[in-house]
């Protein structure tokens, strides 16, 4: 199979933490021809989705006593080539968010890609449908409680019924502007005005889950399917979990309540045409469904010796036959 990699530079990557890497790896161990290019990159030509590209070759990670290695020079590129991205078995978007308006441009043109030819992971039109903070919402029976608005007096409102909740820019990635509100807070007027530019955009508000302490849970599901997990915990000092703020993971099982949220939103990352997804759920509850570019591959790996990656492309591999 020749398989395309939308992604940001490939010299900004991480082998030992990207999963997008963890992916074209495994693709070029069962003998595939493994392409890159970036979203600024693409192009409709003749009513078809077309890129310019590189082929990549790959030295893999080494796990060595419970550590990933990379050599220095872990990746080798050919010279561009423009090509229609239909001559490519599938086609994997994988762009790190925010999702700007040029993040969304480049979606509307790999929906100049005939599916019935080249599989499409993610669909562009399930990643416009499916904002990683909003999409979670049409699940009621398993997220916690939420609001979403630029009103800072509802906002108000909200913390002062559940004494402390969570702000999250509904936009951003790894982290980053998410806040803990406590109505008895100086600066709540301030921070509201800031995170809402000052009642332009709206915000999410969650109540406050104390389970954050014990970890916030990221699940991988392919083809709907859980197919791994890893447990992420904050770094001292600091209340996110993120990887990128810092936190550290740990392993960890998939629970009867996890499954049951898996099931849930099953149906609807099938009829949304998201094949590769990334869930996070904080003491049994939904909190973000991550469609742009779910990470956490590596670290499952290492912590419970899969190889997700390789399941990935054997899906793709069953699914083109």
């Amino acid at each position: 199979m020749k398989l395309a990699f939308i992604i940001d530079p490939i010299h900004q990557l991480d082998p030992c933490h990207d999963t997008s890497v963890a992916l074209m790896e495994a693709a070029q161990i069962l003998g595939h021809e493994i392409w890159v290019t970036q979203a600024n990159l693409l192009s409709v030509v003749e009513g078809k989705a077309w890129a310019v590209l590189e082929r990549v070759e790959l030295v893999p990670v080494q796990l060595v006593e419970g550590r990933y290695l990379a050599v220095n020079t872990w990746y080798k590129l050919s010279n561009r080539t423009a090509l229609c991205l239909e001559t490519m078995d599938a086609v994997f978007m994988r762009t790190d968010p925010p999702v700007t308006v040029p993040y969304l441009y480049s979606t509307y043109i790999l929906d100049y890609i005939d599916q019935n030819k080249t599989l499409v992971i993610n669909s562009p039109s399930g990643i416009r449908a499916a904002n990683e903070k909003m999409y979670a919402l049409q699940f009621t029976k398993v997220i916690p409680e939420t609001l979403v608005t630029a009103d800072k007096q509802l906002i108000r409102q909200f913390v002062e019924a559940k004494e402390r909740a969570v702000l999250k820019p509904l936009g951003n990635k790894a982290g980053e502007g998410i806040l803990i509100l406590e109505p008895g807070d100086r600066n709540f007027n301030s921070i509201v005005e800031l995170s809402t530019l000052q009642g332009r955009m709206p915000v999410m508000v969650q109540t406050y889950l104390p389970e954050a302490k014990e970890g916030d849970k990221r699940i991988i599901l392919l083809n709907s399917e859980p197919i791994g997990a890893v447990n992420r915990l904050s770094a001292h000092g600091e209340f996110r979990n993120n990887m990128a703020a810092g936190g550290t993971v740990a392993q960890t099982e998939i629970t009867p309540r996890e499954h049951e949220i898996c099931a849930q939103i099953a149906a609807d990352l099938r009829k949304d045409g998201l094949i590769f997804v990334g869930i996070d759920v904080i003491g049994g509850y939904l909190t973000e469904v991550n469609v742009t570019s779910p990470t956490g591959v590596r670290e499952i790996d290492r912590l419970d010796g899969t190889r997700l990656g390789h399941q990935v492309i054997q899906w793709i591999e069953q699914a083109k036959k």
